[in-house]
């Protein structure tokens, strides 16, 4: 039957998917090439990172770390290359995520093996981007001196003349280590496996981190291998995104083993529900992983909130749990003593400089911030709670500790854009949501005040300006709207972006096509399952009637039918096992 305009229904269908697929096959290409661009660029600045970066590095020779000596970049085509692909990368990957929801489904293959040349690459080099790696490193050259971090500073190896003084940064040369002591304790084998190279001290650091993020998009990749959508979509996240590669693999940011053993310890509990608890051992497993993680950086403490929420209405559960996490942070914390629990509070009042409370609301709430913004955390963390899509409700930890870390993260106002791991390890399972683009948008923009992460001004007086006004104005604002759209996706709901040819707004619930009741009831046995519309009755109703015609429709839920109610059904509706019902 054709319609009004003299088109049939199927011919308007195929005249929406054919825009919708070009879209995509272009949203592919940009994704191909932004994020592609995005990694070499990169590479390419991390192989010469001695001849643009502070500190100086002296490389061991034959074993890693390497580096192109004969080759040379400066400092501001450093920046504007990588300031280049920091946006594009972001860019890239929103439209890799656009074209996999379009449904574009690129070799999973060609990705797992493109992301594992670049992470070996970024890895063999040593760290750029940040000065953070080689504060780890000095931590851990303390720790193997006799010295505790959370009492002796970097300072130290430099008015001593150490080994690795040279490359000890000056920016936080005065500060205590504010890491875990587990973390701690990974920065002095580093220092026992690197010896007195400080490059290969950061060697062994970044090689752990990488081994962290193979983890993770391993376990990625696996549990969701059944749902190539989402598997694409973790992938773009976590795996071959370039923001991260940057910021965890190419720097060597400890956040990574955080991650990892936050990930594992939110998945091991399992799938459970009100009524099938998790056994005892799983809550024993995921309170040591938690536990690890929080002992690495303390605000994974919140992956363990997020379990204690989901264990809740168990006691026996909540000590497990909790039994579990100290087994691992009383040692370490014992071991160390005050020190290190007072590194946890050293920064409580401390803002980033990028931060839209100092830069936008300006300084004269900094001495009542921590105040301020737990307020703000609290409520927000309520109100995403309330608000947020339940995604899977047979992993309800995922939306508790994703809801915890979001709030945190979006209004917390000391924090760097590898903090936001703690969020992409959790959004890779759950549904996809506007948040995947507020994350892109708050770690790309996030980075750019950090690079090239010298202490010193860029050379040049546009870059110089560049530079000041992504740290006063353009990372704020940013920052900012992220936050502000939070509350807005919230409030209104419009969690998920509107497809063409799709309703806006938020993800209906997916329907099953079961039968009516009221017409099982209305016909005879044998005609409800032998009754189905014919090809050709199908070729000329209407599409309402291809439903009325088999006598079925739309429910919410599956109607229980006892074996006596209707002949020719299983135990359950829907477990018929005749050859009318399998044709259906």
């Amino acid at each position: 039957m054709r319609s009004a305009t003299g088109a049939s229904p199927g011919s308007a269908t195929a005249g929406q998917a054919m825009p919708t697929a070009g879209r995509a096959r272009l949203l592919s290409w940009l994704a191909m090439a932004g994020i592609g661009s995005s990694i070499l660029i990169m590479i390419a600045a991390s192989a010469v990172r001695d001849s643009w970066m502070y500190p100086p590095i002296k490389l061991p020779g034959v074993w890693p770390p390497w580096d192109l000596t004969g080759l040379h970049m400066s400092t501001g085509v450093a920046m504007a290359a990588l300031w280049i692909a920091l946006l594009i990368g972001a860019l890239g990957v929103i439209a890799g995520l656009g074209a996999v929801q379009r449904g574009a489904r690129p070799s999973v293959r060609m990705i797992l093996i493109a992301a594992a040349v670049a992470v070996v690459l970024l890895t063999v080099f040593p760290p750029a981007g940040s000065t953070d790696a080689f504060d780890y490193a000095a931590y851990g050259r303390l720790v193997l001196l006799g010295h505790s971090p959370y009492v002796a500073t970097p300072h130290l190896l430099r008015a001593t003349h150490d080994a690795i003084a040279r490359s000890v940064p000056t920016t936080w040369q005065k500060f205590h280590s504010v890491y875990g002591p587990l973390g701690t304790l990974e920065q002095f084998f580093a220092a026992k496996l690197g010896g007195t190279s400080a490059a290969r001290i950061t060697f062994w650091l970044k090689l752990w981190d990488s081994i962290a993020f193979g983890v993770v998009a391993y376990v990625a990749d696996r549990m969701l291998r059944s749902n190539p959508a989402q598997r694409l979509r973790a992938h773009l996240l976590w795996t071959i995104n370039p923001l991260l590669l940057w910021d965890l693999i190419a720097a060597g940011h400890i956040d990574v083993l955080a991650g990892a053993f936050g990930l594992l310890g939110v998945l091991v509990l399992g799938q459970h529900s009100e009524t099938a608890r998790p056994s005892l051992l799983r809550v024993l497993a995921a309170g040591v992983l938690i536990g690890a993680a929080a002992d690495i950086k303390a605000n994974f403490v919140l992956f363990g909130l997020g379990l204690a929420w989901v264990l809740r209405r168990s006691l026996t559960g909540l000590v497990t749990a909790a039994a579990g996490a100290l087994v691992v942070l009383l040692p370490s914390y014992i071991w160390f003593g005050l020190p290190a629990v007072h590194a946890l509070s050293a920064r409580r009042n401390g803002a980033s400089a990028d931060s839209f409370y100092t830069q936008i609301l300006g300084s004269d709430i900094r001495p009542h911030l921590a105040e301020i913004a737990a307020v703000l955390v609290v409520a927000v963390a309520v109100l995403t709670f309330k608000r947020m899509p339940m995604g899977d409700t047979t992993r309800p930890v995922i939306r508790a500790a994703l809801v915890l870390s979001v709030a945190w993260l979006f209004f917390w106002p000391y924090q760097f854009p590898w903090y936001d791991t703690m969020i992409i390890v959790l959004l890779m399972f759950y549904p996809a949501t506007r948040i995947d683009w507020l994350v892109i948008a708050r770690v790309a923009v996030g980075s750019l005040p950090n690079t090239p992460g010298n202490p010193t001004n860029p050379p040049g007086h546009v870059l110089d300006l560049l530079h000041h006004w992504s740290i006063v104005a353009i990372a704020p604002l940013v920052l900012l709207a992220a936050a502000l759209g939070l509350i807005v996706l919230c409030v209104t709901r419009q969690w998920t972006p509107h497809l063409p040819g799709g309703p806006p707004g938020p993800a209906p619930e997916e329907p099953e096509l079961v039968p009516s009741a009221a017409n099982l009831s209305e016909a005879p046995p044998a005609a409800n399952l032998s009754e189905a519309p014919s090809a050709a009755n199908l070729s000329e109703a209407p599409p309402a009637a291809h439903l009325s015609t088999a006598a079925i429709r739309l429910r919410r839920p599956r109607p229980r039918l006892s074996p006596r109610s209707r002949p020719g059904l299983g135990r359950e509706a829907g477990q018929d096992r005749s050859p009318a019902a399998r044709s259906r």
